[in-house]
């Protein structure tokens, strides 16, 4: 899988998360390291950075549920209006995190 290809099932998965829920980088890596032969949650990162204006961008957090860096305030204010929950600023992960049931075929 090409450098661009990953970037697009990167933003895909992405667009896929519901309202109210959110992924982490390395969740999203680890969904798509079958299909891409990587499993980076940094490059997930680094691809929402660069890419991810376009796509609910505010369901992508850090494994502890920490928001985006730089974007913490828009962020919250985002997951707020969808029913999310924070405790000290962070997403609560246990209740709010998730991953796509065809998790086996990577798709």
């Amino acid at each position: 899988m090409s450098p661009e290809e990953y970037r697009e099932q990167v933003l895909q998965l992405v667009e896929r998360i519901p309202a109210g829920r959110v992924m982490s980088y390395g969740a999203i890596a680890e969904y798509l390291a079958d299909v891409s032969g990587r499993c980076s949650a940094r490059q997930v990162g680094t691809i929402m950075a660069r890419y991810g204006g376009g796509v609910p961008w505010h369901r992508v957090v850090n494994s502890s549920g920490r928001l985006p860096p730089g974007h913490e305030q828009r962020a919250a204010q985002l997951l707020a209006e969808e029913g999310v929950q924070l405790r000290a600023g962070r997403v609560i992960m246990q209740t709010t995190s998730w991953y796509p049931e065809d998790h086996t075929s990577g798709r």
